[in-house]
């Protein structure tokens, strides 16, 4: 909901519901989607890593394309628990505020500390340097809800 003074605005509906606003617009640049990462409709990407019970989790480059200059980045702390689908943190880009879902349920290892300081990361290299939390798996499981790369590229339109 707009806010008359000029302040960011929150989506009751997270990231997915300001991407499906902004995306009416369309878009001409095809995105980065990696073919090892695992994806949510909401735009967050989860990556394995070599100890199999933890993931990296952040949004996707569509997602990022779609914002714009990212200029906050709110992560929860180490050991912070989520359920699937839990709102963990919040993304600020220059009009914006949207929720960031965890895709897996877990308990949080690590957060990247240096988007406080470089949230711009999250636009320079959504899926290196721009990662938001590791998380370990609660439930390996649920891996199998999460879309492939090609069913994401489905969703986005690509």
């Amino acid at each position: 909901m707009p806010v008359s003074d000029g302040a960011p605005c929150l989506t009751p509906s997270g990231l997915a519901g300001r991407l499906r606003a902004t995306s009416a617009l369309g878009s001409a640049l095809v995105s980065n989607i990696p073919n090892d990462l695992l994806y949510t409709e909401e735009h967050e990407f989860v990556k394995k890593l070599a100890d199999s019970d933890v993931v990296q989790i952040g949004i996707t480059d569509y997602a990022q394309g779609e914002l714009g200059d990212v200029v906050y980045v709110e992560l929860p702390k180490v050991g912070e628990s989520f359920g699937r689908m839990d709102v963990f943190g919040t993304i600020e880009a220059v009009k914006a505020v949207s929720e960031l879902f965890s895709p897996l349920a877990g308990t949080v290892e690590a957060v990247n500390a240096r988007l406080d300081k470089e949230p711009a990361l999250v636009n320079t290299d959504p899926y290196g340097e721009g990662w938001m939390i590791r998380l370990r798996v609660k439930d390996a499981g649920e891996q199998d809800q999460l879309l492939g790369p090609e069913e994401y590229k489905k969703h986005i339109g690509e």
